[in-house]
C-alpha cells in the first residue's frame, strides 16, 4: 500500500518547537488489566509515531519528558523497567533516527544513570549529530528547577554577567528555541517541573487522551488549536485591517 503523503502545513501557524509531557502510560495499562510496564512499552511506540510525524510535517524541534527527577520515587520495579526500556530504545531506535534525519539530544542530570546507558547516549548522539530534519530532545532525570540551578552555577563558574541571556546560554535546551507549544496528555493540567524557564510564553494544550493512544491525528488536533491562537508575548492584539474585518 502506498503511503499517503503528509498534508502541507502553513509555516506561519506551524510551531517550530513542540514540547510534550507524555502522561498516562500506567493508567492506560491498568484500564486494560495489564502491568504498568506494558503501558510504558506502548508509550515508546507512540513516541516513534509522533517523531516520524513531526519530521514529515516540518516541526523542527520536539522535546519529550521521558523521566523526571521526581520519578525515582516510583516503585523500584517500575523504575527498573523504564531504565531497561531506555537502554533497549537507544540500542534499537538510534539507527532508525539516523535514517529519518533526526538528531538526538538527551538532556538532564545523566550522572545518575549506569555507565552502559551513558555510553549508549553518547553513541546515539554521535550517530545522529549531522542530522537536520528534526531535533529530538529527550529529557531524562530532568527537572526545571535543576535546569535553572545548573545554569546559574555555570554562569557563576564562567564569571559571566548574571543576565537572562547568560543564563539562557547554559540551559539544557540552549541549542533549541523556546517551545511554541506544550502538549500534556493524560488529563492533568500542570507542567510538573518541566522546562520552567523555557515555557514563559509557550502556548499550553491539555488533552484527556492517554499517551499510548496519542497518535498523529491527536497531535494534529493540538496543532490546529495552536494555529487558532494569537500569540502576544505580553503585548496587545494587532488590530485587524478593514479588509479582514
Amino acid at each position: 500500500m502506498t503511503k499517503k503523503p503528509a498534508a502541507k502545513r502553513d509555516p506561519a501557524t506551524l510551531p517550530q518547537h513542540v514540547a510534550v509531557v507524555m502522561d498516562g502510560n500506567g493508567r492506560w495499562a491498568q484500564r486494560r488489566f495489564l502491568p504498568r510496564s506494558s503501558g510504558h512499552k506502548f508509550g515508546v511506540d507512540a513516541l516513534k509515531k509522533i517523531v516520524r510525524h513531526c519530521a514529515e510535517i516540518g516541526v523542527a524541534h520536539l522535546t519529550v519528558f521521558a523521566f523526571s527527577s521526581e520519578n525515582w520515587t516510583r516503585p523500584a520495579e517500575e523504575v527498573q523497567t523504564l531504565m531497561d526500556l531506555f537502554v533497549k530504545a537507544l540500542q534499537k531506535e538510534s539507527p532508525e533516527l539516523a535514517r529519518q534525519g533526526v538528531r538526538l539530544h538527551v538532556v538532564g542530570d545523566l550522572s545518575a544513570f549506569s555507565a552502559e546507558m551513558r555510553a549508549l547516549i553518547d553513541q546515539a548522539e554521535a550517530l545522529t549529530a549531522e542530522n537536520r530534519k528534526l531535533v529530538l530532545n529527550v529529557a531524562l532525570n530532568y527537572g526545571g528547577r535543576w535546569d535553572i540551578l545548573q545554569a546559574a552555577q555555570a554562569v557563576w563558574a564562567t564569571q559571566d554577567q548574571p543576565t537572562a541571556e547568560a543564563l539562557a546560554r547554559h540551559m539544557a535546551l540552549a541549542h533549541s528555541p523556546d517551545p511554541d507549544l506544550l502538549i500534556r496528555t493524560g488529563g492533568e493540567h500542570r507542567i510538573s517541573n518541566f522546562l520552567l524557564w523555557q515555557l514563559a510564553y509557550t502556548e499550553l494544550y491539555f488533552t484527556d487522551v492517554l499517551w499510548p493512544d496519542f497518535g498523529p491525528d491527536a497531535f494534529d488536533l493540538a496543532l490546529a488549536d495552536y494555529a487558532s491562537r494569537q500569540r502576544r508575548f505580553g503585548g496587545v492584539p494587532e488590530p485587524k485591517s478593514p479588509a479582514a474585518a
